[in-house]
Order: C-alpha cells, then sequence, then structure tokens
C-alpha cells in the first residue's frame, strides 16, 4: 500500500515531464492568442501594432468563414458515417473463419499507416485523374464519360480519401470489440429463433455502442484538423468549395501574411475543436455509465 512519501516521491518524480508537456503546450498557446490581438503582416515586418479584437472581428465575418465551417461539418460528418458503416461491417467480414485471413486483416489495415499527403497523391494521380485515372478508364470502358472528382465534387473526394485513411481504424477497433462478444449469447438467441438481422440490432450493435462512440470522439478530434489531403488535391478550391477552417487559417497567415488574422483564426479553431471535444466526452461519459 502507498504511503504519503512514496506519493511525494512519485509526484516529485513525473513532474518534470509534466511540467515540459505544460510547457510545450501552453508556449505555442499563448503565443498565438499574443499575435491575434496584433497587426502583424509578415510584409511589414517592424510594424506591429495593438488591434484589440479587430481580427477576430475580421475572421469572423469574412464570407469564407461560414463556408469554411459548413465544409468543416460536412467533412466530419461524411468521413464518421463512412467509417462507422464500414467499419461495422468490414469488423463483421473480417470476424468470419477464412483462408488467409491475418494477411486478409493486415491488407485490410495497411491504409491507415499510409502519410496523408502520400494517400492525396496516390487517389488524386492514379484513381481521379479524368485522363489517366483508374475510374476514367473505368468510365471510357463502360461509354461513359470520364467525370472530373476533384474539380466537379471535391468536398466529396476529400471525404472519401480521408474516409479511407481512417476505415482501417475503425474496422480494428470495432473488430476488437467484436470478438470479445459471448458467441453464447447469440447461440442462444439462434436457438430461440432469432435470426441473423435480430441477433445484430439487439445484440451485435449494442454490444458495439461503446467502441462507436469511442471511434466517433478520437476520428473527429483528428478530422477538425484535416490539411494536408485539401493542399495537395484542391487548395481549397475552386474558390472556397473545399476549403476548411484549417485551410482557412493557413490562408489568411502564410498566403495573405496576415499573421494576426491567422492567429485569430487558430484561437476560433480550438475554441471550436474544445467545444465538441467537451460534448463527446460528455456523450462518452453517459455511454460509459450506462
Amino acid at each position: 500500500m502507498a504511503t504519503q512519501h512514496s506519493r511525494t516521491a512519485a509526484r516529485l518524480m513525473i513532474s518534470p515531464a509534466v511540467i515540459l508537456l505544460f510547457l510545450w503546450m501552453i508556449v505555442p498557446l499563448a503565443m498565438t492568442l499574443y499575435f491575434s490581438f496584433l497587426r502583424y503582416n509578415l510584409l511589414m515586418p517592424g510594424m506591429e501594432e495593438w488591434a484589440g479584437f479587430s481580427n477576430y472581428r475580421y475572421f469572423l465575418t469574412d464570407p469564407a468563414f461560414f463556408t469554411a465551417l459548413r465544409n468543416t461539418l460536412v467533412l466530419v460528418l461524411g468521413v464518421l458515417m463512412i467509417t462507422v458503416t464500414g467499419g461495422i461491417l468490414l469488423a463483421l467480414l473480417l470476424d468470419q473463419p477464412m483462408w488467409g485471413q491475418g494477411i486478409v486483416r493486415i491488407l485490410v489495415i495497411a491504409p491507415f499507416f499510409v502519410m496523408p499527403t502520400v494517400s492525396a497523391l496516390v487517389w488524386t494521380n492514379m484513381f481521379m485523374n479524368p485522363v489517366n485515372g483508374l475510374f476514367a478508364h473505368a468510365a471510357k470502358a463502360m461509354g461513359l464519360q470520364p467525370y472530373d472528382f476533384l474539380a466537379q465534387s471535391p468536398l466529396l473526394s476529400i471525404t472519401l480519401i480521408v474516409a479511407w485513411q481512417w476505415l482501417p481504424f475503425a474496422t480494428l477497433i470495432l473488430l476488437t470489440a467484436l470478438q470479445s462478444l459471448d458467441s453464447e449469447q447469440m447461440e442462444a438467441a439462434a436457438m430461440d429463433g432469432a435470426g441473423p438481422l435480430s441477433r445484430f440490432v439487439y445484440i451485435t450493435v449494442p454490444h458495439l455502442t461503446r467502441s462507436i462512440t469511442v471511434v466517433i470522439l478520437i476520428q473527429t478530434i483528428f478530422l477538425l484538423s484535416v490539411f494536408a489531403e485539401i493542399l495537395v488535391t484542391t487548395n481549397g478550391g475552386p474558390g472556397t468549395a473545399s476549403t476548411t477552417l484549417t485551410y482557412l487559417v493557413y490562408v489568411q497567415s502564410m498566403l495573405q501574411f496576415d499573421v494576426g488574422g491567422g492567429a485569430a483564426g487558430g484561437i476560433v479553431a480550438v475554441i471550436l475543436a474544445n467545444v465538441v471535444a467537451i460534448f463527446l466526452m460528455r456523450m462518452i461519459g453517459r455511454n460509459l455509465d450506462a
């Protein structure tokens, strides 16, 4: 049993790591908050001046802000729908005994280890290219006109690319939860006359509820900061059709050289992300207590 002396020693030993982690998080955030109140343009070095809340007012009243906010929500919800639904289906498939099951599982999980930039380049050049892409060749083989995904449906294209990356993660979590399901319970339900669909709806889905909630929480936190896929494929275009909050902050600070406005956008994005995270954490807490 731990004594007061041992607990104090443990706190002293872990305190350097905690302090370093705290500084690593708080210093960039504090600098961003400071820059957000300055009129700071990279093209005019040494001309910084206090701007108050004008950067926030400019960012929040920018017409591109509401478009970026809507695109961010559509992207996150679209990816979550694809990954959760596809993850459940793939988990059910991979849970069945089959030849080469280990190899199949490795192939299914492999996309999660591909870097976002590489993934976006592969999809852009090998699949969605309207001239030499596989989808274009398939359309020509069926006598159809090739579809330019990135020009005509940019946000949908990015959603598919990001969902392809995150589908293995959802599959892995849900497959692990599915393997913990009591087989005797399923056998008893089958003996009582419950069909496959009834067993899935009333036994499998409730058992996967907590895992689905965890998948939604973790993916949402990361999906709110999707950037590389947009930069490599569409650059936020055409116009602002595929611009998200993260990319809008990049445009404001790096392309328009407005560090103050970009910092204000970053603080707004952090606040919105924390609101979403708090909401999801409360939802997870209710599911875990149930």
